[in-house]
């Protein structure tokens, strides 16, 4: 992925991990001018805003990688180099999308 794919895109990367129970403690205002790009979007999750943008993250996307991980038991890929980690990953994808919709009763029409 190139800096010009992701250029427009408002991102949210987790800078750490936070401790289950602790209370982190929301700021406001834009990070310091001379704050290093962690340091920025550390200062973004603090945010309002950042917080709830992050946990709705929680809910939509990690599951998904969750269940591929446990239902799949898709632990490693079994290919090497970027492309086709990437046709893997692809194909992963497309199968766990594919059982949902069997499960969910989809049936393809045809023209």
């Amino acid at each position: 992925m190139t800096d010009e794919s992701v250029k427009d895109v408002d991102l949210y990367v987790a800078t750490g991990r936070d401790k289950h129970g602790d209370v982190v403690k929301t700021i406001s205002g834009p990070p310091p001018p001379e704050a290093s790009p962690q340091e920025a979007m550390r200062h973004k999750l603090r945010t309002e805003a950042g917080r709830a943008v992050y946990k709705r993250r929680k809910a939509i996307v990690e599951p998904v990688f969750g269940q591929i991980k446990e239902q799949r038991g898709f632990r490693r890929f079994s290919l090497r180099g970027k492309e086709n980690v990437r046709r893997e990953w692809r194909l992963v994808c497309a199968a766990s999308n594919l059982l949902k919709l069997f499960r969910a009763g989809w049936v393809l029409e045809m023209a």
